[in-house]
């Protein structure tokens, strides 16, 4: 397995975030994580790229635990890319700069080399005329993108994506989707946080539905979705039914 997370526990005070929560993602599979807000499915990224310490449990990486307290946690992020639902672009700096900037300054990659693949992907995207632009002259599809190419840039192992077009206009999520899915013809291994059932729907080999911090139920999109076991699946694929979402 790429990803191997057992048992993990979060506690934040007195609230358990993620309850002894196990979830195994293979090499090239796509995972959608699915449950209403709360779930613990934000947090579980958070987790994995060592922004958030668990408090009990394992996660490792390619076989390695990278929850081992004595591990190089800016090495673990070299090999996984994490994209938040706000894009997070510094305003101040280009395109260019955004994409340029951790690989650079916190990785210690060549600058040459780093800018040169962030213009390949900027190219693929149809953004390479955006890598002397400042954020707030592009859209909000196209900053999306730039922040899914600044993850990118690593050349990572494993993408998180954490409610990617939740923060974008109907018209605009379509650019972002279409992005994702061509990552998942080329093989990248992804798990996303998501609302857009239908997507996940599309594009996801393995739909996790968490409830109360736990994977509750797990397996091929058309089964979760469309014939869950479980009655809190079901109860929560109904209000999705009724607010026209699936």
């Amino acid at each position: 397995m790429l990803l191997s997370c057992t048992d993990v526990r979060k506690v934040f005070g007195d609230h358990v975030v993620l309850d002894d929560l196990s979830l195994d993602v293979a090499e090239h599979e796509v995972v959608a994580l699915i449950g209403a807000s709360g779930s613990g499915k934000s947090t579980l990224l958070r987790c994995v790229n060592l922004l958030a310490e668990i408090d009990d449990g394992t996660i490792r990486l390619d076989g390695e635990e990278i929850t081992d307290p004595r591990i190089n946690a800016d090495l673990v992020r070299r090999k996984i890319g994490l994209v938040f639902q706000s894009y997070n672009l510094f305003p101040h700096m280009t395109v260019l700069d955004n994409i340029t900037l951790a690989p650079t300054r916190v990785h210690r990659r060549a600058a040459d080399e780093t800018r040169a693949q962030a213009m390949t992907w900027l190219e693929r995207l149809g953004l390479a005329d955006k890598a002397r632009t400042y954020p707030d002259r592009l859209s909000g599809g196209q900053q999306q993108r730039v922040a899914i190419v600044r993850a990118l840039v690593n050349s990572p192992r494993l993408l998180l994506l954490d409610e990617v077009t939740s923060a974008l206009d109907p018209e605009l999520v379509g650019e972002v989707l279409t992005m994702i899915r061509d990552l998942k013809s080329e093989g990248m291994t992804m798990v996303l946080a998501t609302h857009e059932m239908g997507f996940a729907k599309q594009v996801a080999d393995r739909v996790a539905f968490l409830h109360a911090g736990k994977v509750l139920e797990q397996g091929p999109p058309e089964q979760v979705l469309g014939d869950p076991t479980e009655p809190r699946t079901r109860q929560f694929l109904s209000r999705i039914i009724e607010a026209g979402r699936l």
